[in-house]
């Protein structure tokens, strides 16, 4: 069964700035482009995939919009998650307005890497809603301790569609399972948030990445949410950090094997079609 990889990042450094990759080596320098992904994802059953802003430098985030929409068409892109800042009233509605003609079909602000208070301010929730109004889907990139913030911020927005990345990213390595499987369950109560999942292999312990460590945290995952609210992400090129795309897409099909065609179907593009709207 196809899958649509709803988390593409794309690094493109003539153009842009990224320089949270510095000190990570297997990002850290060379280009990762729309034709080096579909040359590794050649055959693997992909039948479509959603850009996922690439955390660029600041002053650089509307300019990676309006290249990748430049690229919308190419290569299977569908449309792209763009970043956004709802903390800031000033200028929002009018990157909201531009959005619209570059196949923007989501936002997302990174909030693992900003002040946990950030999401919690009147002026984020009331623009967050304004991405609602719009019909567009906001994607939450939080740790697992910081679960219960946005836990909060879902309550705040019940109109708003949102995603979760990267199941919460739980410290699998570490065995934390108690915690986020608690911030799981909050989260998962509300019905208008969605989980993607993408990004785990990372957080195993190296070498460990496999059916038997992954698939308590992903039974939890699918037990919380249900088929109906769970979508792929391929995460590349950071999956590298993990056990690489290939072998990702492999492990997923293993993963989601006990499921019904119907359900599987659902995680690897239905929920994708619904909340992204392509």
């Amino acid at each position: 069964m196809d899958l649509i990889d709803t988390h593409l990042h794309l690094i493109y450094r003539d153009r842009l700035g990224y320089g949270w990759t510095s000190g990570i080596p297997p990002l850290a320098t060379g280009d990762f482009t729309i034709a080096d992904y579909a040359a590794l994802t050649s055959g693997q059953g992909i039948a479509g995939s959603i850009f996922m802003e690439t955390g660029v430098d600041d002053p650089d985030y509307k300019a990676e919009a309006r290249f990748v929409a430049g690229l919308v068409g190419q290569g299977g892109i569908l449309g792209q998650i763009a970043s956004c800042r709802p903390e800031e009233d000033a200028g929002f509605d009018d990157w909201l307005d531009e959005c619209e003609g570059l196949h923007v079909c989501g936002f997302r602000r990174i909030l693992h890497v900003m002040p946990d208070e950030l999401s919690q301010t009147p002026t984020f929730r009331r623009n967050l809603a304004r991405i609602g109004a719009r019909g567009r889907a906001f994607d939450i990139c939080v740790l697992a301790r910081q679960l219960p913030i946005a836990v909060d911020l879902a309550r705040a927005c019940p109109d708003q569609p949102l995603v979760l990345d990267h199941c919460g990213v739980p410290d699998i390595a570490g065995g934390g399972f108690s915690d986020w499987s608690r911030g799981i369950a909050a989260i998962a109560a509300m019905p208008h948030v969605h989980v993607k999942l993408s990004g785990i292999t990372a957080y195993c312990a190296p070498g460990t990445a496999n059916l038997t460590t992954l698939q308590p945290w992903v039974d939890h995952i699918l037990g919380a949410f249900g088929a109906d609210r769970v979508l792929w992400g391929g995460d590349w090129p950071v999956v590298n950090l993990g056990i690489g795309l290939p072998d990702w897409i492999s492990l997923t099909r293993g993963l989601l094997e006990s499921l019904s065609p119907a359900e599987q179907g659902k995680i690897l593009q239905g929920t994708a079609r619904r909340v992204y709207r392509i």
